[in-house]
C-alpha cells in the first residue's frame, strides 16, 4: 500500500482550492505526471523542500506535494505567471504542460 494514497495526495493538492473553483488535480494521471516532473527536477539538481534522509527522488516529490511544499500550476496559471515575468509562452496547443512552483516559507 502506498502512503499517501492517490486520493489523499489529490485531496492535499486540491486543499487550497476555493469552493466553486475547478480543482487543480482531477485524476490519478495528473498527479502522477506532476510527481514525475518534480522528481525529474530533483534528479536535475534542484534542492528538495523537505528533509530527505536518503529517500529516492520520487518519494521526495510525493512527500513535497503531500505537505504542500510545491504547488501545481495549471496551464492558465503558468501563462499568467509568464506574462507577469515578461516571458513568452511558445508551447504548441497540442502539448499540455504541468508546472511546479516552490511555495515560499511564509505561505506554508
Amino acid at each position: 500500500m502506498l502512503h499517501p494514497s492517490y486520493t489523499d495526495l489529490i485531496n492535499a493538492v486540491n486543499s487550497g482550492v476555493e469552493p466553486g473553483e475547478e480543482p487543480v488535480v482531477q485524476s490519478r494521471y495528473s498527479i502522477v505526471i506532476a510527481t514525475a516532473k518534480r522528481a525529474r527536477q530533483l534528479i536535475g539538481g534542484e534542492d528538495p523542500m523537505i528533509v530527505t534522509r536518503g529517500k529516492k527522488p520520487l518519494s521526495v516529490a510525493v512527500e513535497e506535494l503531500y505537505e504542500s511544499k510545491v504547488k501545481i500550476l495549471s496551464e492558465d496559471d503558468l501563462d499568467d505567471e509568464e506574462e507577469l515575468r515578461g516571458e513568452s509562452s511558445e508551447t504548441p496547443d497540442s502539448q499540455e504542460e504541468t508546472a511546479l512552483e516552490d511555495v515560499p516559507e511564509e505561505e506554508q
